[in-house]
């Protein structure tokens, strides 16, 4: 039986009514072969910059998919402008996901003395981002970097960007109060990021460089010692629902 619920993919070409575009190969051999949608079937597109549209399908070869741009269902709306780095864990692909859920504009994986997890597969990683996105209609996809050192993240982090660090040391402060204070001084949320360590903690030099910074805090999440990725995850939640767009 053929596929007739709209589908949302992620595109990388302008969107415009009375646009043609083609699928990516991986586009088509989904669309043809997995969920066998009809021609002039209805899909929804977006590219993170022109909203959201409504196309229909056309395949004009066996493993060509076309798709003929007809009206904007959503227009493209600002986002949280909220980062991740994170050191590598085994499971990475479940933080590109479920964080890009959670609608981070961006993943930065960062090797730490202690990271155990040595090799990243960016390219993997954007492509969870990218079908998690698809799922939960968000207009944007979060941008996955290439991995770098602990050093170099802090030489390139925006002083203008508040950095959070995950504290297992039990001197952070709580978190709820933390972002709150942020919020009451600025009026609205500022862009900022959150670092997550490695499983093995981070290094007692990696936590004296972080607390000399003067755009660093560090946070606690409760009594309880938590997984990276959930560590990663419950901050996210607590930013999103204090400062994001769940407030």
């Amino acid at each position: 039986m053929a596929y007739t619920a709209s589908l949302r993919l992620h595109v990388d070409a302008p969107l415009a009514a009375g646009a043609a575009l083609d699928a990516s190969e991986a586009q088509a051999h989904y669309l043809l072969h997995v969920v066998r949608v009809a021609v002039g079937a209805s899909v929804l597109l977006f590219n993170g910059r022109d909203g959201e549209w409504r196309a229909t399908v056309n395949s004009p070869g066996k493993r060509r998919v076309q798709f003929v741009v007809t009206e904007q269902t959503r227009p493209q709306k600002p986002e949280p402008d909220l980062w991740v780095a994170f050191a590598p864990v085994k499971r990475m692909d479940y933080i590109a996901e479920k964080t890009a859920e959670l609608g981070v504009a961006a993943l930065l994986p960062v090797f730490t003395q202690h990271t155990s997890v040595t090799r990243v597969n960016a390219v993997r990683l954007q492509a969870n981002a990218v079908e998690a996105a698809e799922q939960c209609e968000r207009l944007s996809v979060p941008v996955v970097h290439e991995p770098v050192s602990f050093d170099k993240l802090l030489a390139a982090w925006p002083a203008s960007r508040m950095l959070y660090f995950l504290d297992e040391t039990g001197g952070g402060k709580p978190i709820a109060a933390a972002l709150m204070a942020a919020r009451g001084a600025a009026g609205a949320a500022q862009p900022a990021g959150f670092l997550i360590g490695p499983e093995g903690g981070f290094a007692q030099s990696e936590l004296d460089a972080l607390r000399q910074l003067p755009f660093v805090t560090s946070l606690g999440l409760g009594p309880r010692i938590l997984r990276a990725e959930t560590a990663a995850l419950a901050a996210v939640a607590c930013w999103q629902a204090l400062l994001g767009d769940w407030a």
